[in-house]
């Protein structure tokens, strides 16, 4: 019988929870084992006056940019109802894009080269000439990248950030975490955001006997400015894999685990 490629191989899932259950699914059926350990915790802003202005001023606006599909979950609730036909939306990437669909919107931008912020101003519809003058909210979590609020702005745009989610870093689980991993129990972690290895490192610097073990496993990501991150941060062993759990999956099945 075919042995599957994660077959007796432990994986970290850090995606927030309710984010995680895919790659974990997908894990569990290439033969592999996911431990969750979630690195975000995704929660609501409070009511702020920035969503419902952006509500009452979305007939005005030219562009509605979704930073992420959890910008579209906490957005959209206050948006759908009152969303203007002539509307466009944009998407830094397909699983933003497909929160979109689920939501109703049909109409949207897709970056095509690259899944991020670049890869959307990379984008004719947001050159210069096409952004001059008018008005683009831009649904965002606190903190976080300010490359479209800054780029959009210097294009000539009236820009609107406004946030709607924040990310907090974990609340619990750090002891169970950091005893596997000097009991050397995983094969590999996984990274969806450059904010959750920030929260990893601020977490293990309070376990300096395990910073060896962790240094050593594979790191895998979606995206190559997390993998930029982490190399500077001195992992030498980060893999850039393709886009979302799907890419992810496909990394991992294709590893040579005889590295490790």
């Amino acid at each position: 019988m075919t042995q599957l490629p994660l077959s007796g191989k432990t994986i970290v899932v850090t995606r927030p929870r309710s984010q995680s259950g895919a790659l974990a699914t997908g894990i569990r059926h290439a033969g592999g084992e996911a431990y969750c350990f979630p690195l975000l915790e995704i929660l609501p802003c409070p009511d702020s006056p920035s969503l419902l202005e952006a509500a009452n001023r979305l007939a005005n606006a030219k562009l509605a940019i979704f930073v992420s599909a959890n910008a579209v979950r906490y957005a959209m609730p206050a948006l759908r109802a009152i969303w203007p036909e002539h509307l466009l939306a944009a998407a830094t990437g397909p699983g933003t894009a497909n929160a979109l669909a689920a939501a109703g919107i049909s109409r949207y931008l897709l970056p095509v080269m690259r899944f991020d912020s670049e890869g959307l101003l990379a984008l004719p519809e947001l050159a210069e000439d096409k952004v001059a003058g008018q008005e683009i909210f831009i649904f965002k979590g606190e903190g976080g990248r300010k490359l479209l609020t800054t780029t959009l702005t210097e294009r000539g745009a009236t820009v609107f950030p406004v946030s709607v989610y924040r990310r907090d870093p974990p609340k619990k689980g750090s002891n169970e975490f950091f005893a596997l991993l000097a009991d050397c129990r995983f094969d590999a972690i996984t990274l969806s955001s450059s904010e959750a290895l920030r929260n990893l490192l601020e977490l293990a610097a309070g376990y300096p006997k395990t910073l060896p073990g962790l240094y050593s496993l594979p790191f895998f990501t979606s995206h190559p400015r997390i993998a930029g991150h982490a190399r500077k941060a001195g992992f030498t062993r980060v893999i850039c894999t393709g886009a979302n759990d799907t890419g992810l999956l496909a990394g991992l099945s294709a590893y040579n685990w005889r590295l490790s």
